[in-house]
């Protein structure tokens, strides 16, 4: 859930040391010192091996703040088993409808800062696939050439394309790209359309009939910080933004998903003090009052269509956040 923000910083970093090659402008580039490292290998790189010595993997049991239940459709929420989470942080996880294939974001060690996170070889988007009962090897998501850097997140997938939220060598600011699945990998990568950065569009769930964008903003408009918004698609275009006005607060929104009949409109928002899942049902065409589905450090929803909940959990001591898992609340 972090890594939005993080990604704002980093932005600021790649764009301080590139040229500009983006509308957007960045006043304060001259502020920061970058400094040169070799390139590396973004394919070859084993994540794992960047785990430092002294990481420590939290067990449930020895959570402070664990994940609260607060539906009675769902079994207690529980850690994604290894090869997904390990010592180092998941999070943003996205499930396919099917179940069986996942994306989520990686980087080995969350005290490093974010400059370093991304020269690190590993830092990044991955996918594992179900086979059985078991998930594989999760394996890197490359979206940039690789003697470039980069790094992408907030990956958003419908058939055989990829929407990524990125800050990249070569551009200034934060934007979002998109890819296609050919041949066994993601390819011809492109800066998405202009009313994305028009619109303020931040992380984002496209409706699988294509018809609907729903996305948070800090917009105009915006009751509070993050909101809730949702613009029509018509013939391929993005129209204007409206406010989904029941879900939002004076206080966070954010991070949506709609299951495939449209009829449920999952998001994350601050309860108590933390990030929270809640989901709004549609009835009669319209959105209703949002009921809370898990609290505690638990944020950005993803479910397939079995109605699987998975989302992260970030794990907490001493007011610093040391380790982040996707976890899963199965459906009775």
């Amino acid at each position: 859930m972090k890594y939005l923000f993080i990604f704002l910083i980093l932005a600021l970093v790649l764009s301080g040391c590139v040229e500009e090659t983006n509308s957007f402008d960045n006043n304060n580039s001259d502020l920061i010192e970058v400094v040169e490292e070799p390139k590396v290998d973004l394919i070859t790189e084993d994540r794992e091996s960047k785990i430092p010595e002294d990481a420590i993997k939290v067990m449930p049991e020895d959570d402070l703040f664990p994940p609260v239940l607060h539906s009675d459709e769902f079994y207690e929420p529980v850690p994604m088993e290894y090869p997904i989470n390990t010592k180092g942080a998941e999070d943003s996880a996205f499930i396919m409808p099917n179940g069986v294939t996942f994306y989520f974001f990686f980087t080995p060690d969350v005290r490093v800062p974010i400059e370093k996170q991304v020269i690190d070889g590993v830092t990044g988007v991955y996918v594992s696939h179900k086979i059985g009962k078991n998930w594989t090897k999760p394996e890197r998501v490359i979206l940039q050439d690789r003697d470039k850097l980069a790094l992408d997140g907030c990956e958003f997938i419908l058939g055989n394309k990829i929407w990524v939220c990125s800050a990249r060598e070569g551009y200034t600011g934060l934007h979002w790209f998109t890819a296609e699945f050919k041949d066994g990998k993601y390819q011809d990568w492109q800066l998405a359309e202009k009313k994305y950065e028009e619109y303020e569009i931040g992380e984002l769930h496209i409706t699988s009939d294509m018809k609907e964008i729903y996305f948070h903003s800090a917009r105009e408009g915006s009751k509070g910080s993050y909101d809730i918004w949702v613009s029509d698609i018509i013939d391929g275009i993005i129209q204007p933004p409206k406010n989904i006005e029941i879900v939002n607060t004076n206080g966070v929104e954010g991070w949506p998903f709609i299951n495939e009949n449209k009829t449920e409109l999952w998001f994350t928002r601050t309860y108590l003090g933390s990030p929270a899942i809640f989901r709004s049902k549609k009835v009669n065409e319209e959105w209703q009052e949002p009921e809370l589905i898990v609290s505690q450090f638990a944020g950005e929803p993803t479910l397939d269509k079995h109605g699987n909940l998975y989302f992260t959990h970030h794990f907490y001591k001493d007011g610093n956040m040391i380790e982040a898992d996707i976890y899963v609340a199965y459906k009775k």
